[in-house]
């Protein structure tokens, strides 16, 4: 018996939070879009939709509890897509019907993750080398999805030779919605961003798009979006940097005025990222520097010479975290963060080469 075709409405995406308006949506990163950040950007402007961290797919995996929580404890409001990484059809097909038994917005596949570890084994950003293998994906995920199935993706593996014949797959699967990440798998964070690749997908498919990559502002995302004619934007290291961002892109594009940013506010944010991430079976010191990580791209937009970096990194224990952070983020309260990161400003000194696994060293977006 040949199945249902899904209806129109099951597949139709949520709505913003001001209807009219470009979407936005937190890239999932992984070790970072947990539940406790998105209650964290919830708080300070939530985005229109969420992605989780990847879900694992092999033989033997199940939905990672931790990974789960970000759906079933979700509270902000906000819909919640659930992401896979993985190239084993049988799998992917059974843990997408095991996820779609949770209260999910939508399926996504992870097409675009960097990291080495990751696509040497053919998966995430590794199956950009294989259009046989995706559409063949492609395939069994849609059938397998009767809601929304959306795509994440980058431009190419190394070059973007492959990129057209995959949006044309994109078309004839019937994705939803396609995020497209405007560098190749090779390029990592360090090029130029591709936004005319990204334009070409928006003209290419008849899916929403939505634009991904180096979205470091609201008024970037207004350029971004005039460039590329997307549907939307989707924001992930600079979430972590500047969590008021998708407010700020909504004020932006409701011709509003852009809420500006205090540094008595970033002080505010660090507390509640640091006690909402918060592990009780985690020592004090494995938890600063989690949050050294996270300060690495706050601290982009606190001041022009890095000092907030330079002292933020040798820090140890709580007590001398937050020692720094009243040093340089109270002493002069009312001095407005920067919108945009400062020039010449380095977030992850380790991470324009190459690194072994996709985590908050590697953020995926």
């Amino acid at each position: 018996m040949i199945p249902a075709a899904p209806s129109a409405d099951s597949r139709r995406l949520p709505a913003g939070l001001e209807p009219g308006l470009p979407l936005t949506a937190l890239a999932p990163m992984q070790d970072v879009t947990d539940l406790p950040f998105m209650r964290v950007s919830a708080h300070y402007g939530a985005p229109d939709f969420f992605f989780t961290e990847f879900f694992r797919v092999h033989g033997q995996s199940r939905p990672e509890k931790h990974i789960l929580r970000s759906i079933t404890e979700n509270r902000t409001g906000r819909p919640v897509f659930a992401q896979l990484i993985g190239e084993h059809i049988p799998d992917m097909v059974r843990t997408a019907r095991e996820l779609l038994q949770y209260p999910v917005a939508g399926i996504d596949l992870n097409l675009g993750c960097p990291a080495p570890k990751i696509y040497k084994k053919n998966v995430g950003g590794g199956l950009l080398r294989d259009p046989a293998k995706i559409d063949a994906l492609l395939g069994a995920l849609r059938a397998a999805v009767p809601g929304r199935f959306t795509v994440k993706m980058r431009v190419g593996f190394d070059s973007p030779a492959n990129f057209e014949a995959i949006l044309r797959l994109i078309d004839q699967h019937g994705v939803d919605l396609l995020s497209v990440h405007g560098r190749t798998v090779k390029e990592m964070y360090r090029s130029d961003v591709h936004y005319d690749l990204i334009a070409a997908a928006v003209r290419h498919v008849r899916c929403p798009v939505l634009a991904n990559g180096n979205v470091t502002s609201a008024a970037k995302a207004a350029a971004v979006l005039r460039e590329t004619g997307a549907a939307g934007v989707m924001i992930g290291r600079h979430a972590i940097r500047n969590p008021w961002i998708f407010r700020q892109i909504r004020e932006q594009l409701g011709g509003r005025p852009v809420s500006v940013i205090t540094l008595a506010e970033v002080r505010e944010y660090v507390s509640r990222l640091y006690h909402e991430t918060r592990q009780p079976a985690v020592p004090e010191t494995a938890h600063v520097a989690k949050m050294k990580k996270y300060l690495n791209f706050v601290g982009q937009g606190v001041d022009s010479a890095g000092a907030f970096l330079h002292d933020m990194r040798r820090a140890m224990t709580e007590a001398q975290l937050f020692a720094v952070c009243d040093t340089h983020l109270l002493a002069d309260p009312a001095k407005p963060f920067a919108a945009e990161p400062y020039p010449g400003i380095i977030a992850r000194p380790n991470c324009e080469t190459p690194v072994e696994s996709c985590s908050l060293d590697t953020v995926t977006a």
